[in-house]
């Protein structure tokens, strides 16, 4: 079951690779928007902000440890990190954590974290996103492009 969450996660990132490189670039002729094919793929596809951001994260006997807050993209495109709120009040966060997008499943519709609990996770090191620049790195910049 952790290989399918991580396959759907990679699968909903590299549909931004299918539909952007499914066509040649010639000047003006460039179309918008996706084939046929890549929307049909969309629509039986999956979408991670209905699925899982903002969805409880529970332990594997079914206790609520957090809250997914965001979905971490490494520059090469793969899906590589939750981030959780370990304590939530009024949908503030007052302690995020990293945990590896390996170590969570799907357990009977719920998003499981095995052997995890509210205090295992407030006792991780705080995560703290970093300054970033406003946009992502062009394609253009990386090696393979």
């Amino acid at each position: 079951m952790k290989s399918r969450i991580v396959a759907l996660l990679i699968a909903s990132s590299a549909m931004g690779l299918a539909s952007s490189s499914a066509f040649a670039q010639v000047a003006g002729a460039q179309p918008l928007g996706v084939s046929v094919e890549v929307s049909t793929a969309i629509v039986e596809g999956w979408s991670v902000k209905k699925s899982i951001l903002n969805k409880p994260v529970v332990n594997d006997e079914g206790a609520r440890v957090g809250v997914v807050h965001d979905i971490i993209v490494a520059p090469d495109r793969s899906v590589s990190f939750a981030i959780i709120a370990a304590n939530q009040f009024l949908g503030v966060s007052h302690h995020d954590v990293a945990i590896p997008i390996e170590q969570l499943d799907f357990v009977g519709g719920k998003l499981v974290l095995a052997g995890a609990t509210k205090a295992a996770i407030k006792a991780l090191p705080e995560f703290q996103y970093t300054k970033v620049k406003a946009a992502p790195v062009p394609r253009a910049q990386f090696e393979h492009h």
